[in-house]
């Protein structure tokens, strides 16, 4: 990958504001060696997993699977993959759900607690399975609008790791990607649920 600092951070979002989702996927490709996507099969995703399918067919999909999607989700998730052939890696956590509903069960966000939660069934799979693929551009469908935190990483930043984060659809409202979902005949997911959130504006740590 091109040397990208936080210096030179600011111009790159500066050429990119009014690009396209294709142009800055495009722009991202060319940079990279080890490109990844990670997923959650939620609302709006078959936008950003089919932008990139388009230019990188074999790209590699990450999914951390906690455990208590819903069936809609699961359906989503198995009919996705078979519509864009998507080279999917799925991760879960190191104890399953029934042993988490005896032990922990599903901690409120007020509840000490829910730390535990969130580390068991989301932060330390995608901690392994970033560690296992190793990538250094991370494509994800973060938007503007959605959290505080987000509002705050612009199109193109670099994490805590070191590690390009692209956000091609950052720009786009709800509106704007149900038309881009339109265009190209794909699926939503309506019926998901993130056990680590349980609110819509709240981040679970991935993004952090």
């Amino acid at each position: 990958m091109t040397h990208i600092t936080s210096q030179n951070l600011e111009e790159i979002n500066d050429s990119l504001k009014s690009a396209s989702p294709h142009e800055i996927i495009a722009w991202a490709l060319a940079r990279a060696k080890k490109p990844l996507i990670t997923t959650n099969f939620g609302p709006y995703s078959a936008s950003l997993l089919h932008a990139l399918v388009q230019q990188a067919p074999n790209v590699e999909v990450l999914w951390v699977d906690t455990g208590y999607n819903t069936p809609q989700t699961y359906r989503f998730a198995f009919n996705l993959t078979e519509q864009l052939q998507l080279n999917i890696h799925t991760y879960v956590p190191q104890q399953s759900v029934a042993y988490r509903n005896i032990t922990l069960g599903i901690p409120s966000v007020e509840d000490p607690k829910h730390k535990i939660f969130t580390e068991q069934v989301k932060l330390e799979p995608f901690r392994r399975a970033m560690q296992i693929h190793q990538p250094d551009v991370w494509f994800t469908n973060l938007r503007k609008g959605q959290t505080a935190h987000r509002d705050s990483i612009d199109v193109v930043s670099i994490n805590k790791d070191g590690i390009l984060k692209v956000c091609p659809f950052y720009n786009y409202s709800d509106e704007d990607i149900e038309a881009y979902l339109t265009a190209y005949s794909l699926p939503n997911e309506t019926k998901y649920y993130d056990p680590t959130k349980q609110l819509a504006n709240r981040e679970c740590g991935i993004h952090l």
